[in-house]
């Protein structure tokens, strides 16, 4: 009898198993394209209280069903992020970075919270490109790294973005609706002078990876670095933004002024207590501009009209309907390739 048992389980357990695996490829639902959303007023507030019904998503020019949808502060339910930090090491840093040290390593500490399943790694970009800390989720590993960066050389912002999209941040496998937000923030001024690559591969890695970029641009007051369109540039296609800490420090005053300066007419002196707090402050509204853009994010998932077998670039527009006189901006990437990374079969089941 024990024997008859047995033979009976054997028989039926590839029944079994197969039914099971073709239980968890629907589980696994790969056909989706994930796309985080940031809504802000015209003063630049986010808007936290949307829901699915407010939104309408086109990929290239038709509408689509959106299937997923987590609202902006439901933490708890959005996909965990992977974030890489970029920091400028190039000579054109070293005098600036010492002002954004300590306000850079909030930024770690505030995008991989402790006790979270956020992770986060550190690329320094000179000449070459540096892995200084490899994936981790202790905040702290980051922040102390940042404090103890040295500079020189030329820069390679594009070559680093290139690489942390492909070395990094690429999906293997592509989870679909599970798919973890992508983050890159830069901190440097835009330029670059080495790298290998050019800025259109850099914005393909990004689409293709389903990456955002954010900037917090060191470009100092009253310096025009033309390349910092660089910076506006990549955000911008990819849904992200770029902040410029200094530019707001010195607020010109009309009344008069018994020592005038030969700087302009500004409210701050440089090098006095009251300029380094108003810095300070700068860069801390600038960490929080940042880590907030990402913690506002309504998350939109949807099904492609086209198979993700079709290689070619959809174009994304994201719609926000109210029924007030409310202006909002919409912030998203504006378009993406179809991801890297998708399992051999059972992909668009």
């Amino acid at each position: 009898m024990r024997l008859l048992i047995v033979l009976a389980a054997l028989c039926i357990w590839p029944a079994f198993a197969q039914q099971a695996d073709q239980e968890t490829s629907i589980l696994v639902d790969v056909n989706v394209v994930n796309v985080p959303v940031t809504v802000t007023d015209d003063e630049g507030r986010f808007i936290v209280d949307l829901t699915k019904d407010d939104f309408e998503v086109y990929e290239d020019g038709q509408r689509v069903d959106i299937r997923y949808f987590t609202e902006s502060q439901d933490e708890a339910n959005k996909p965990r992020i992977r974030v890489g930090f970029l920091v400028d090491l190039s000579n054109t840093a070293r005098l600036y970075y010492k002002n954004y040290q300590e306000s850079i390593g909030d930024l770690a500490f505030l995008m991989v919270p402790e006790d979270s399943l956020n992770e986060g790694f550190l690329i320094g970009y000179q000449t070459e490109v540096d892995l200084l800390v490899d994936y981790t989720r202790d905040p702290g590993t980051i922040a102390d790294r940042m404090s103890k960066l040295k500079h020189g050389g030329g820069s390679s912002m594009v070559d680093a973005i290139f690489e942390a999209c492909n070395n990094k941040l690429q999906s293997s496998p592509y989870l679909g609706v599970d798919e973890p937000r992508k983050v890159v923030v830069i901190v440097g001024d835009g330029h670059d002078n080495a790298s290998k690559r050019s800025m259109e591969q850099a914005i393909f890695a990004c689409q293709q990876q389903q990456v955002t970029v954010y900037a917090v641009s060191t470009e100092a007051f009253g310096f025009d670095v033309s390349e910092g369109k660089n910076l506006k540039d990549i955000a911008e296609a990819t849904g992200g933004t770029v902040v410029f800490p200094m530019d707001n420090i010195h607020k010109d005053i009309n009344g008069y002024l018994s020592k005038p300066q030969d700087a302009g007419n500004y409210q701050y002196e440089v090098g006095t207590g009251l300029y380094a707090r108003a810095q300070l402050e700068a860069l801390y509204t600038a960490v929080l501009s940042i880590s907030g853009q990402v913690q506002s994010q309504y998350i939109v998932g949807y099904s492609p009209p086209t198979p993700f077998s079709d290689d070619t670039y959809r174009k994304l527009d994201i719609r926000v309907k109210l029924n007030t006189e409310t202006k909002v901006s919409v912030f998203h990437r504006k378009g993406y390739f179809p991801p890297t990374g998708l399992p051999a079969s059972g992909a668009n089941d």
